[in-house]
């Protein structure tokens, strides 16, 4: 659908979360929204982070079950290691998409010096943990990895707005990142110039959000009067949303509408500085979330089990003991 389409009614905002930066172990800060006692999960997401890892600090060997993690390096570098086998180094622009499934231990490890000591950028990035369907938690885990180049783009230079497609469609455009047959998934890297419009399309059935990097935007149509449906949150009580039309900065998730709308459509209305955010959409799952740090389950039993099957190394787990990435020897 073109940006400029008149006739397309626009989702909302049903709530809006101020991701504060805060320190994150040693040497690691992180702006957390999604995953926080005021924005507990939108399913399927469960976590978004806004990370900047400096140097001491890393995530060396742990495990995970039950949910996906997604990676989008926005500068420095990152290396990956897992027990599966799958080792791989990411820059800006580049994308990590691992899926836990029954079980995988890994380790993400920044690069602060290249080959000649010479100082890099602290990595900056954004991690989304995604959670998966039920059945789906006891399959095999599996990785992705792709740079920058390797994703599509939709463009109009008229209408002043570009859009990298990480997973899904957008305005034709399909990513290469294969989704689970039973989850879809729509993320969306937006750039949008002073005093442009986009409209995306979003399935009906998916609850979405926006997390702002740069700039100012508005969301919708400062017309838009009917009283909004809120897709299915786990989030405390807040203030009201923002007023329709209302100029959003930096570092918000903006959870959006859910009333059945086709789409979205984001505004920059600033006459000098372009904008930057993401937009995110998924289809929610009806299930319960219960998750202990980084494994999500359904009930209390699948955890317990999960933990037995860690410490005991059965049933997705087999190749855990023992094993110990390269990435993460000097933090051991």
């Amino acid at each position: 659908m073109s940006s400029g389409s008149a006739r397309a009614v626009s989702r909302g905002v049903a709530k809006k979360v101020l991701a504060i930066e805060t320190g994150e172990g040693a040497g690691a800060v992180v702006r957390r929204s999604i995953g926080t006692p005021s924005l507990r999960n939108i399913s399927p997401f469960l976590m978004l982070d806004h990370f900047r890892i400096g140097e001491g600090a890393g995530f060396p060997d742990h495990p995970h079950r039950g949910q996906t993690t997604i990676s989008i390096l926005l500068e420095g570098t990152i290396q990956h290691e897992d027990f599966a086998g799958h080792a791989g180094t990411i820059g800006p622009g580049d994308v990590q998409w691992m899926n836990a499934g029954h079980g995988i231990m890994h380790a993400e490890m920044p690069k602060h010096r290249d080959d000649a000591g010479n100082k890099l950028p602290d990595p900056v990035g954004l991690q989304l943990w995604v959670d998966l369907p039920k059945e789906a938690k006891k399959e095999p885990p599996s990785y992705q990895e792709y740079r920058s180049e390797q994703l599509p783009k939709a463009e109009s230079k008229e209408e002043g707005w570009r859009i990298k497609v990480v997973a899904g469609e957008s305005h034709g455009v399909k990513s290469p990142i294969e989704l689970p047959k039973n989850g879809g998934v729509l993320l969306l890297d937006v750039t949008l110039e002073p005093n442009s419009t986009v409209y995306q399309d979003i399935d009906p059935r998916y609850n979405a959000f926006i997390y702002t990097l740069q700039g100012q935007i508005s969301i919708g149509d400062s017309s838009t009067s009917s009283a909004p449906v809120q897709p299915k949150l786990a989030f405390n009580p807040s203030p009201a949303p923002p007023a329709p039309g209302e100029i959003i900065e930096p570092y918000h998730t903006l959870v959006l509408t859910k009333t059945g709308e086709p789409g979205v459509r984001i505004t920059n209305s600033n006459a000098s500085t372009p904008a930057r955010l993401v937009l995110v959409a998924g289809e929610p799952l009806d299930q319960e979330v219960y998750q202990y740090g980084p494994f999500v389950m359904t009930n209390r039993a699948e955890i317990q089990q999960t933990l037995m099957d860690f410490q005991s190394g059965q049933n997705g787990f087999e190749r855990a003991p023992g094993w110990r990435s390269k990435i993460g020897a000097a933090m051991r």
